[in-house]
């Protein structure tokens, strides 16, 4: 297993659309173990394939509490088949945004379906934080990064901060 690099804004990969999985084999077992110990190793509760550079539909979850055993989650070809008209809220940080939160709005409920690493079709049906862990993640599936659901003024206000540190690590 490896720790691998995370992408940051305003890297152009983490706006591609990720490729579906067609076919489950060592490659991506390696991937979701490597995503596993980054998104531990950051450490985050949630990671896209496409934040470590990788175009393809996979993410890893773990919303297990520091002090409870680890509850990894793999999902490959996740897709969002409902959700609820409730919303909710809840202050979102992204691995690929490091520190920073806002409050997003999001469908209270999701049933996702997806396969596991055997490749059997599976439907969990989620609310409060895996839901909204499991919403961002294929979000990011999708192109989509959660500062998309703020308002333009935060959005831009935001990657103008990051394109700036960019520049100034570029040029350093």
């Amino acid at each position: 297993m490896a720790i691998l690099p995370i992408l940051i804004i305003p890297e152009p990969q983490l706006r591609q659309i990720s490729a579906p999985v067609p076919r489950i084999d060592k490659g991506i077992e390696k991937l979701a173990a490597d995503m596993l110990e980054t998104m531990y190793d950051a450490p985050g509760i949630g990671l896209a394939a496409i934040q470590v550079g990788v175009h393809k539909r996979v993410i890893t979850i773990d919303i297990a509490r520091e002090d409870a055993p680890k509850n990894p989650i793999v999902l490959i070809n996740p897709e969002v088949v409902s959700a609820s008209e409730e919303t909710s809220f809840y202050n979102e940080g992204c691995l690929s945004i490091p520190e920073y939160y806002e409050e997003v709005e999001r469908p209270a409920q999701v049933t996702v379906r997806y396969q596991d690493l055997k490749g059997a079709t599976h439907e969990i049906a989620a609310d409060g934080l895996l839901a909204t862990c499991l919403q961002h993640e294929i979000d990011h599936l999708n192109g989509v990064l959660f500062i998309d659901h703020l308002s333009r003024l935060k959005r831009e206000r935001v990657i103008k901060k990051f394109t700036k540190a960019a520049r100034r690590e570029a040029g350093a």
